[in-house]
């Protein structure tokens, strides 16, 4: 086994994005140059400019030579995003007036031979008279564009790379105007940052970057979403479960059952839901799935444990006012604190923002039980039906592991029968299975309830009557007098059939 000692440390550089830092195992390695590339709008200057306001705020001389924006326009993006860059050098090497005229342009001599040499000097001139920490160059296109060949356009950033200081760090940003994929570049550097834009078809254009490259060092592969807002670029560290063993104390290793409120309900799932363990409700739009959801999770605050729920489809004043008419009143655990509610938009959601805002909740709030409602709308944030079961089992593994009751609330197509499917297929990730049905009897619609699995224990076979409202949830005595109930084409097998409407629980 290696000794941990003998392991060299490598100084870190911070981006000033702590997302970012986390993807790169604790930030640029300092003394090195880096290359940023992505097309143009993907925040690449941006991401720039906070590297460049963290070495201020560490007291690190930095220099941004930009050789396609004026320096007014980089000092008003950081304006935008609150960035203190009081103190930072620009050096602006864009074109002069006179050289924009007609009768300032070339024609015996390629920009080459003139321009590009001039600018190269005069950046490397900059750099040995300020010895900066921190060095950004913006743009590499222009560079690329006023180079002959691709041999001296290589040999260019072979020379920023020579007579850049020993512990300097350096940015190099691309926006991939070339029509080719400049991959010589990506040899000469020590890393790469790949940033890049999804467009979809409805909703908020997502953003992901992804390190291709970083030599020497373990960092977090695949992509890894972002965000551009008010404070600069928000990356998203791509959740994986299996960096996260079980939660020391009582949070990650009680697995002790947790009841509903309702001694019948809890019967049916043998004693309640285990800590630690994921339930999907699976049913019908209004057979109660929410509303089940939504006890246990009532039930866990009135035990004085913090819980969430992420609803996508219905309104938080909806969701209260219905559970309000069943006995749930959320509205003074709320103001307690103990229980949130979150809205989500799944137009404007990215896979990586739900994994950390849940993270939050479980690592900074201290919940101890989830509810997604629905995975329906969590399936139209996600980029493709594939996508969900891997994330999915990022997420249940995650919350397993840290003791949280997670509870998952799926919605089926069509009202009744044995023909009604789910758009997506995930009950094989899920450690329990309740499932809910609208059946018919003696002429009235009726709703059924049962447990299909259950890993953490036995639970009961028989299907029980569910009904909702006036006041309160009542859960009946198992249906043993018909068969046929999770069809929706019940079949009485004696007299009498059900219990009189609104007699169950009484």
């Amino acid at each position: 086994m290696t000794n941990p000692q003998a392991v060299p440390q490598i100084d870190r550089c911070s981006s000033g994005c702590p997302g970012l830092d986390d993807v790169l195992g604790g930030g640029y390695p300092a003394g090195h140059f880096y290359l940023l590339e992505g097309e143009p709008g993907t925040g690449k200057t941006t991401l720039a400019l906070q590297f460049m306001a963290e070495g201020l705020r560490r007291g690190e001389k930095v220099l941004y030579v930009t050789l396609s924006e004026a320096s007014e326009e980089l000092l008003t993006v950081g304006r935008v995003h609150g960035l203190n860059l009081k103190g930072i050098d620009i050096l602006q090497l864009r074109p002069s007036e006179q050289d924009l005229k007609p009768e300032g342009q070339y024609t015996v001599f390629h920009p080459a031979e003139v321009e590009l040499n001039d600018r190269v000097q005069t950046i490397l001139n900059e750099v040995d008279r300020k010895r900066p920490d921190r060095l950004v160059i913006d743009a590499l296109s222009e560079v690329r564009m006023l180079a002959k060949d691709p041999l001296r356009y290589r040999r260019q950033i072979l020379s920023f790379k020579e007579y850049a200081p020993n512990n300097c760090t350096v940015l190099l940003l691309d926006d991939r105007t070339s029509r080719y994929a400049d991959l010589e570049l990506h040899s000469i550097v020590h890393g790469v940052i790949s940033m890049s834009r999804v467009p979809r078809e409805y909703g908020r254009t997502m953003r992901r970057l992804e390190v291709t490259k970083l030599r020497g060092c373990a960092f977090r592969e695949g992509f890894h979403d972002y965000l551009i807002r008010s404070g600069g670029v928000v990356v998203f560290p791509r959740l994986v479960a299996s960096e996260y063993d079980i939660a020391g104390g009582d949070n990650g290793k009680d697995r002790s059952h947790v009841g509903s409120g309702i001694p019948e309900l809890d019967a049916l799932a043998g004693g309640g839901l285990a800590r630690g363990t994921s339930t999907l409700l699976i049913g019908p739009a209004g057979c109660g799935k929410t509303t089940i959801a939504l006890r246990w999770l009532t039930a866990a605050v009135e035990r004085g444990e913090p819980a969430v729920a992420f609803i996508f489809e219905e309104t938080v004043s909806t969701l209260l006012g219905r559970a309000s008419g069943l006995g749930m009143n959320l509205d003074e655990h709320l103001r307690s604190g103990l229980m949130k509610i979150e809205h989500i938009d799944p137009a404007e959601l990215s896979p990586g923002e739900f994994s950390e805002m849940l993270r939050h909740y479980v690592e900074k709030e201290n919940v101890r039980a989830v509810m997604i409602d629905s995975l329906n709308g969590f399936l139209q944030a996600m980029p493709g039906e594939q996508f969900l079961s891997l994330h999915l089992h990022e997420l249940l593994t995650y919350l397993n592991n840290r003791g949280i009751l997670t509870l998952l609330i799926l919605a089926q197509m069509g009202l009744v029968g044995s023909a009604m499917q789910t758009p997506i297929d995930v009950s094989y990730l899920a450690d329990n299975i309740l499932v809910l049905r609208y059946f018919e009897a003696h002429g009235e619609v009726r709703q059924a309830i049962s447990m299909m699995k259950k890993r953490s224990g036995g639970h009961e076979r028989s299907i029980r009557e569910l009904r909702l409202g006036p006041d309160r949830i009542r859960v009946g005595a198992p249906l043993t007098d018909f068969q046929g109930i999770l069809s929706g084409i019940p079949t009485s097998l004696v007299a009498p059939a059900l219990t009189p409407p609104g007699a169950a629980n009484d």
